[in-house]
């Protein structure tokens, strides 16, 4: 059985301010085009469909273009929700939609309910598991514990134990939206730590043949039987050098996985340039990027002066601008950038304490923190369902 691995659409997104809709629609042109083209038997969206819980209605429009377009394909479709997505929005209509083979789960309490295809050598099952907040989903899936491993195995405890009880040789795959150790993060996805803890083990998906899945933007594969397809387009000016796919998976009669990546097209390249002003109007070298979306990072000890509009008249795409002058390593200023740098939301208030206090949280106000930081991002999820 051939599967097509997408995710990540966000549909509404834009990039520093410049509309990406016609961007995305091209993108999903294009895979209408490559389930017909590849002879595809299964479209898998794993989630983040849209950018936010109340999309503007130009995206949902877009949406409801590309689900008619990919049902007069008469190829099955299975979506989850992601964590941008309201799971409750996304889903209105699920029943309906099924019988047009649009399969969306969103509901966590369905994740050991299959879609169940079929093709020369058996049947496979494919088991939708939505995004799901530890907090608010806990309960629902009996889990044995309050993080993101716990209510995930709990979920594939379900999946599993749906699998064992079906005939012998039936192959499975899972979508699911979270993020696995070994993945490489990038700047545009929403931080869904839990206690100061994100990831889970790859091996959280034994059992199955497959992990079709959403969340980190950079295509990607973990294990040979579990891969990130990674976003469409680039959302961040940290995915230049990113290559963006989709994954192509056979699914061979024994549950051997192969993949082959299907290139997506590119609205335009980007380019991080870094230098003082006067060298990167100058340098030859950055004619290639004279056409690109570009990220410029000025390293003058002292703001030039109008540097976009400079900037600008050489790379008419400009769309960030960086400041992060010489300095001498002594200097305070120079140390406060690096310490932000790549670092979590608790690792900064902790920080910011050490700052002020003159010495670090011990571990009940670490705990405190942690609290705090998790209480607002379960009432932000709460607020989207």
């Amino acid at each position: 059985m051939r599967l097509l691995h997408t995710s990540d659409w966000h549909l509404g997104r834009s990039f520093h301010r410049v509309g990406l809709l016609d961007a995305q629609r091209a993108f999903l042109a294009h895979l209408v085009d490559t389930v017909r083209e590849h002879a595809v038997d299964a479209v898998l969206v794993a989630g983040d469909v849209y950018d936010r819980a109340v999309p503007p209605l130009a995206a949902v429009e877009l949406f409801d273009e590309a689900l008619h377009r990919l049902a007069d394909t008469g190829v099955p479709v299975v979506m989850i929700s992601g964590n941008h997505d309201s799971a409750r929005r996304l889903g209105v209509g699920a029943g309906l939609l099924g019988r047009a083979g649009v399969h969306l789960r969103t509901d966590p309490a369905g994740c050991g309910t299959p879609v169940v295809l079929s093709d020369a050598h058996g049947d496979v099952a494919l088991y939708g598991l939505p995004y799901l907040e530890p907090a608010l989903v806990r309960t629902t899936l009996d889990a044995r514990g309050a993080g993101h491993a716990a209510v995930l195995e709990a979920a594939m405890d379900r999946v599993r134990a749906d699998l064992a009880a079906r005939p012998a040789g039936t192959r499975s795959v899972v979508l699911a939206h979270a993020f696995v150790a070994g993945g490489a993060a990038s700047d545009s996805e929403r931080d869904i730590t839990v206690g100061g803890v994100a990831a889970v083990p790859p091996e959280i998906f034994h059992g199955v043949d497959y992990a079709a899945l959403g969340h980190l933007h950079g295509c990607q594969t973990i294990t040979d039987r579990v891969r990130y397809s990674g976003s469409p387009l680039a959302y961040s000016f940290s995915e230049a050098s990113h290559r963006k796919t989709m994954w192509l998976i056979d699914l061979a009669a024994d549950g051997t996985v192969t993949g082959e990546r299907i290139d997506c097209p590119v609205p335009r390249p980007l380019a991080r340039i870094r230098g003082r002003l006067d060298e990167l109007l100058d340098d030859p070298a950055l004619d290639r990027h004279e056409d690109a979306w570009v990220e410029a990072t000025l390293t003058d000890p002292v703001r030039p002066k109008d540097p976009m509009t400079r900037l600008a008249a050489r790379f008419p795409h400009v769309l960030s601008l960086v400041l992060d002058p010489d300095r001498a390593p002594e200097d305070p200023l120079a140390s406060y950038a690096l310490r932000l740098r790549g670092r979590t939301d608790r690792q900064i208030a902790e920080d910011f304490v050490a700052h002020v206090r003159g010495e670090g949280p011990d571990a009940a106000e670490r705990a405190l923190l942690t609290d705090a930081l998790d209480t607002v991002r379960v009432a932000a999820a709460e607020g989207e369902r």
